[in-house]
């Protein structure tokens, strides 16, 4: 397949808002336009099983820390090599604290939650302390609540940007 043909399909993609049509298979002339191509699905880069086998090799590459590869002609950037391994449920956020084991990782209620009123008491003003509130014309007891971080399956990641075709991260 000449290059031209894959610069066109990678602008056809990009600009059809990441809707990516394979005829049954992902082609390329190398490795990195393999990986770009696959990159781009948006229904994930292991979709298709003509991707599996270069999207696979690119996770052991990164992992070796080896850089991203290469696909001449078209326009993308990918940035280093990062690593999330914890993240919060919707409606928290994940912070760091000192505990016991020293630094640990949690997470945070964005909003304070409601608590049983054994937990309250009037005359202490630090942030993450039970107060009584007023709540749906009730006064209750409330706090920020803190919980333990989920685990990612894949930690590492690599954000990738095509030109005309946004950003996307991708995690290994």
């Amino acid at each position: 397949m000449n290059t031209s043909l894959v610069r066109a399909f990678v602008a056809a993609a990009s600009l059809a808002s990441f809707y990516l049509v394979f005829d049954g298979k992902a082609r390329a002339d190398d490795w990195g336009c393999q990986v770009i191509l696959c990159l781009s699905n948006p229904g994930g880069p292991t979709q298709y099983a003509e991707c599996r086998p270069p999207i696979e090799k690119l996770w052991r590459a990164l992992a070796k820390g080896h850089s991203f590869p290469a696909c001449s002609g078209v326009g993308f950037q990918a940035s280093r090599p990062g690593y999330e391994p914890y993240y919060c449920n919707d409606g928290y956020r994940l912070t760091t604290r000192y505990g016991d084991r020293g630094r640990e990782a949690s997470c945070i209620s964005t909003t304070p939650q409601i608590v049983s009123s054994h937990e309250c008491y009037f005359d202490n003003d630090r942030s993450t302390s039970p107060r009584w509130q007023r709540s749906e014309g009730r006064i209750k007891c409330q706090r920020y609540v803190t919980m333990r971080p989920n685990i990612r399956p894949q930690p590492h990641y690599v954000d990738v940007t095509i030109d005309g075709g946004g950003k996307q991260r991708v995690w290994y």
